[in-house]
């Protein structure tokens, strides 16, 4: 398994970690501002959610590659 194919799976473990993570913790304002969305967060958080991402990602890339590189998976028949 070539270090491509290992970065291949924590970029795609990232965004799902990104995408899972987004919607916790997020509360609308109770009064928005003019020329804001009134469904914007109040608090974002997206360095901790940006973290959270890298934590779930790298889990998930030991998880593949060690079942890959294992054999418990033939993904060449």
């Amino acid at each position: 398994m070539s270090v491509f194919s290992i970065a291949l799976i924590f970029v795609i473990a990232w965004w799902l970690g990104w995408f899972l993570t987004l919607p916790f913790g997020n509360r609308a304002p109770d009064k928005s501002e003019p020329g804001h969305a009134s469904s914007a967060p109040v608090r974002p958080r997206l360095l901790i959610k940006a973290a959270i991402a890298t934590a779930i990602a790298c889990v998930l890339t030991a998880i593949i590659t060690v079942v890959i590189l294992s054999d418990w998976v033939d993904l060449r028949e």
